[in-house]
């Protein structure tokens, strides 16, 4: 299995870099001990109640490209603190990543209070899901109702100086990110509902929206 090794301090203090390092010298014997290859190893100096940090958004990334299976941390708290860890154990979670940690000496052990506070957030994504699902149907009825043809959505397809622009909710889009979605599943979302988009065009007309 392929590993991102993760390695945080609260502060920027020099003292602190031996502890960065000793993070880092634990978690390589880890991966040694259970065979992973160790993809990247990212360093950071950063409060764990902070959200907003390169290192998660980089680590994240490695998991989202499929680059990575596994991630190793000291202990959970290197992750995260508060409703941060908790956030992010979830988004982990939705991405199918075990996560292991040097204090264990394997698969990480969520306690019974974190893991009923991640079932509760599920139970309420799934839910949001619904809604934002039924609210892209009705938009989708209504632009039938207009004279909307989604098997006509993509004319002169061999043709690539005849493609018109797709048409698609973006605006729904916007939500189904903000509600941390990948753009592989909004997507596969809507080609369900018979909107015939590529993954990439939906991400070019989603950084188009936010950027303008």
């Amino acid at each position: 299995m392929r590993a991102v090794i993760y390695c945080r301090v609260s502060t920027n203090k020099k003292a602190q870099e031996t502890s960065l390092a000793r993070q880092k010298e634990e978690l390589i014997k880890l991966a040694n001990r259970n065979n992973f290859t160790i993809i990247t190893a990212i360093e950071e100096q950063e409060s764990g109640y902070e959200i907003d940090r390169e290192g998660i958004f980089e680590m994240l990334d490695y998991f989202s490209d499929g680059q990575a299976d596994i991630l190793l941390i000291q202990d959970e708290t290197r992750l995260g603190r508060g409703n941060t860890k908790i956030a992010l154990f979830h988004q982990l979670q939705k991405l199918k990543v075990p996560i292991y940690t040097s204090l264990h000496g394997g698969e990480v052990e969520v306690s019974e209070s974190d893991s009923m506070v991640l079932q509760i957030v599920g139970i309420v994504e799934e839910y949001q899901r619904k809604l934002q699902n039924a609210k892209i149907r009705r938009g989708m009825k209504r632009a039938v109702r207009d004279g909307f043809n989604p098997g006509q959505n993509l004319t002169n397809r061999n043709q690539a100086p005849g493609r018109e622009r797709v048409v698609f909710p973006i605006e729904e889009v916007v939500q189904l990110r903000q509600n941390e979605m990948t753009f592989e599943e909004i997507t596969r979302r809507l080609n369900n509902l018979g909107y015939s988009v590529s993954k990439a065009t939906v991400h070019r007309r989603y950084q188009e929206y936010v950027n303008s």
